[in-house]
């Protein structure tokens, strides 16, 4: 409950992308106020209120750092995009840092008309780092789809992918196995990688289907989209495929997604690959 309402379920929204406005926009207050000193300095207050400002700063993104870690731990580990988030986190710690120096050795200098060398290279530092951090930011979500659509989705999105082999000896058809499906419940998903080849498996009712995982518009994950009916709908841009067939019932897609035959042999639930499918 605690995780739904960091991660802003309850708003349909991310929280850690609305939070981090306040601390960027202190830090720049802070730094164009530090530039008014050195310019105006017979303006009163100045690096008083740059003080603040950045004290501000400091508060407000430690706020947002706690939703933007819960953010981070969400990112399944086989994603490429969890080097990036970690660099993105690992800049935001250093600029907090930063600022936390800052503050100190600007305190015993409120009452000068203007600001001294250190702590404004030290201000010019931080919003050198921040901006570099919020790039990779954007990165995220603009280029890795990290947090989009999944406050679309009613049940559990899949952490990590299933790696699965194929059966060596055998020729024809091959019936793998895929661990823990039939404990699926009704639309929730698995990921599985057999040979290469990775794939969302989903129940819908008492069927199991299977799909290929990336979307044919942008490969977005089509294991954390949201189902209705027999309808997939990509979290990232909102294509939607039919699961029984693949085909393309709404854009921007305009190719339909490959899909796997599904059966279950000695009550194990599994995908059905022909021989040739191996190396895909």
């Amino acid at each position: 409950m605690l995780k739904d309402i960091l991660e802003g379920k309850p708003l349909r929204h991310p929280l850690h992308p609305m939070l981090v406005h306040f601390p960027i926009g202190f830090f720049f207050l802070s730094l164009l106020l530090d530039l008014g000193s050195l310019f105006f300095p017979v303006v009163p207050n100045l690096l008083r209120a740059s003080f603040y400002a950045m004290f501000a700063g400091v508060i407000t993104a430690l706020l947002a750092a706690v939703p933007g870690f819960v953010d981070y731990t969400d990112i399944r580990s086989d994603h490429p995009a969890k080097r990036t988030a970690t660099a993105h986190m690992a800049l935001n710690l250093i600029v907090i840092a930063l600022y936390g120096i800052n503050l100190g050795v600007r305190s015993s200098l409120l009452v000068e008309p203007q600001i001294q060398l250190a702590p404004m290279v030290l201000s010019i530092l931080g919003v050198a780092i921040i901006s570099i951090s919020g790039y990779l930011g954007g990165r995220l979500v603009y280029d890795d789809g990290i947090g989009v659509g999944r406050h679309n989705r009613r049940t559990p999105t899949p952490e990590n992918t299933i790696h699965i082999s194929m059966p060596a000896a055998e020729t024809g058809d091959s019936f793998v196995p895929i661990p823990g499906a039939e404990r699926l419940g009704d639309k929730e998903t698995l990921r599985a990688e057999i040979d290469g080849q990775v794939m969302t498996i989903v129940r819908i009712d008492k069927d199991f289907f299977a799909f290929q995982e990336f979307c044919t518009h942008r490969f977005g994950p089509l294991s954390e989209g949201s189902f209705l009916g027999f309808e997939v709908r990509c979290p990232w841009h909102g294509s939607c495929f039919d699961v029984r067939t693949g085909k393309v019932t709404q854009g921007p897609a305009k190719v339909d997604v490959k899909t796997f035959k599904m059966e279950m042999h000695d009550g194990k639930i599994g995908v059905v690959l022909p021989r040739e499918n191996k190396n895909l």
